[in-house]
């Protein structure tokens, strides 16, 4: 089966995308939550099956995902191919201690390392872990033991988000977020967000050991950089003999119309962190590096129980197969301008922006959540990622069909969002 043409989607109770009961006003069932922490809310649907870009719920209903699990299925649910993969080394060797080998976990890193070169080796090396927070940890250690004690600190950017550990939650630009963890761990500095001159006060300070950036704010609603801002911010970092590390977590593997969001600027990066859509859904994460930087780790000083066991490793060597098959950045590119293209009209949205299929749709007011929640009832997955921005990241297997039928239904979630706010 073909991961870029239509998927058939088992027919259920809620019969074609949009119809059936509405999910949006109550809570489907979950099971009995009582044994879960609130770190999350309690979910106005329960998917139970997902296919190429659609999910199903436990009434049968069928849903676009304009979603993906915050980028994360960019092949589409139950792609064959990862599904494939995933089943035959299950049945081979699941997990196996780092203090042994196994056979998928360098092949994976060299796909990795010529993906940073977009088709080149870039002659770095890779660490893996499970997830994107996981990723950055690394590489904030890894800068840390570059620095050799006398270079410590990191410099990152207000808005931006680099995970939920304590490291990467002090690293992370959002101070309101922060109070609640405090004291956190030192060393942390945030300057704005596309500020050259920020930067340029910040880092040669001599104690700066990296600056830590996202290509696109992704949580902070598709945010993007002025053109010529992430070379000039490179060229600065490489003058202070400063670290550049390029979070692609959320940006990275196609998405924004490049294999990495750091490519659109040209430019190399020290150090790259990744994960999200890299197993397509299976857990994993890496960090890479350029070899002199890897090279400061040696045994003991990093680790990961799961990081680079076998089964994820097998997942995501599937997943760049197909990715690199499709031509996933082109795709991404084209699909994108045609999503943006055909929402940039819709009466209530001031503005689209972002690269490829990494959207934020900018309102004309803060009424994203009830348009994000009546898209839902209608049949489409969305994400109010800010009060005024809607967050899309279908996957990059989409339809131009699916695209249209997307546009169509939260265009009619906008218009009545936007009525119910003029009318309160």
């Amino acid at each position: 089966m073909s991961g870029t043409g239509e998927m058939a989607v088992p027919a259920g109770p809620g019969g074609e995308v949009g119809t059936g009961a509405a999910s949006g006003s109550s809570p489907q069932p979950a099971g009995d939550r009582e044994y879960l922490m609130t770190t999350y809310p309690d979910p106005p649907v329960t998917f139970v099956q997902g296919v190429g870009a659609y999910l199903i719920d436990v009434s049968g209903k069928r849903y676009l995902d304009f979603f993906s699990g915050i980028a994360v299925t960019s092949l589409g649910h139950a792609h064959p191919a990862v599904t494939e993969a995933i089943s035959a080394q299950a049945a081979r060797l699941s997990h196996v201690s780092n203090l042994f080998g196994n056979i998928q976990a360098a092949p994976l890193a060299a796909k990795i390392d010529a993906l940073i070169g977009d088709g080149t080796p870039a002659g770095g090396r890779v660490f893996f872990a499970n997830s994107g927070a996981e990723a950055n940890e690394c590489a904030i250690k890894l800068a840390r033991k570059w620095g050799g004690g006398e270079r410590w600190r990191i410099v990152s950017t207000t808005g931006s988000f680099h995970g939920r550990t304590l490291a990467t939650w002090s690293a992370t630009g959002k101070s309101e977020a922060l109070e609640a963890f405090r004291p956190l761990p030192a060393g942390f500095e945030h300057i704005p967000y596309d500020d050259l001159e920020a930067l340029k006060a910040a880092v040669p300070a001599g104690d700066v050991a990296g600056f830590i950036v996202e290509p696109i704010q992704g949580e902070n609603g598709i945010v993007e950089p002025s053109p010529g801002y992430l070379a000039a911010a490179r060229a600065v970092c490489a003058e202070a003999g400063v670290l550049f590390i390029s979070d692609e977590v959320q940006s990275g593997l196609g998405r924004t119309g490049r294999w990495f969001g750091f490519q659109r600027s040209d430019l190399a990066p020290d150090i790259v962190t990744m994960a999200k859509a890299l197993g397509n859904g299976f857990p994993i994460g890496a960090c890479w590096a350029r070899a002199e930087v890897a090279d400061r780790f040696v045994p003991g000083d990093h680790g990961s129980t799961y990081g680079g066991q076998p089964l994820a490793c097998a997942a995501a060597m599937a997943t760049l197969k197909a990715m690199e098959e499709m031509n996933a950045p082109e795709k991404a590119a084209s699909a994108g301008a045609r999503l943006a293209e055909a929402l940039e009209g819709v009466p209530g949205v001031v503005r689209v922006r972002g690269k490829g299929l990494l959207l934020g749709v900018v309102l004309d007011g803060d009424y994203s959540a009830t348009a994000a929640s009546l898209a839902l009832a209608r049949g489409l997955v969305v994400n109010p990622v800010r009060p005024e921005t809607i967050r899309l990241s279908p996957p990059l297997v989409i339809t131009d069909g699916e695209i249209d039928s997307g546009c169509e239904i939260l265009a009619a979630a906008i218009g009545q969002a936007r009525s119910d706010a003029d009318g309160a």
